[in-house]
């Protein structure tokens, strides 16, 4: 028969000249006191900023939402600065994460290399920062930016 119960515990005593138990405070590794949740805006920001880093992308989002964005970055007090977060969007769970891109490349790129590039930056960068494991990166190519184009996130302003 083997011994089940612990060793180095000494038994209730009735008496008062019994050793007491040792209590240890706090009840085990720290790292495992407590939850943490992150937010999806916060994977959507890492991601954002990851796919920018690859060459070939010249910007994420459709053209709307960028011509929107830049239109409300110009309005005081209507946002704050360039959305890096544009164009990303991310559904996160307790222990993974799914990502969809909207992506503008620059012409003359291959988009199948700037597509897997994104994804690898993407997945390299939200794992390490937030420990979630990406379980997907879909990525829509929604406009090709022509060497003579305009750019829309900056739209001329009538006013000086």
């Amino acid at each position: 028969m083997t011994d089940t119960a612990p060793r180095n515990q000494s038994a209730p005593s009735g008496g008062a000249g019994g050793a007491s138990p040792v209590t240890k405070r706090g009840g085990g590794d720290p790292a495992t006191r407590g939850r943490t949740t992150i937010a999806d805006g916060v994977v959507e920001k890492i991601a954002g900023l990851a796919a920018r880093d690859v060459l070939g992308v010249h910007a994420l989002g459709s053209g709307i939402s960028r011509t929107f964005g830049a239109v409300r970055d110009r309005v005081p007090g209507g946002g704050s600065g360039k959305s890096v977060s544009r164009g990303v969007k991310a559904e996160v769970g307790e222990v993974q994460t799914a990502l969809d891109l909207e992506i503008v490349v620059d012409y003359g790129v291959s988009i199948t290399e700037v597509a897997a590039a994104v994804r690898e930056n993407v997945i390299a960068a939200v794992e390490r920062m937030t420990g979630l494991e990406v379980v997907e990166v879909n990525i829509a190519v929604s406009d090709v930016k022509l060497p003579d184009e305009e750019d829309d996130d900056e739209p001329d302003s009538r006013l000086q």
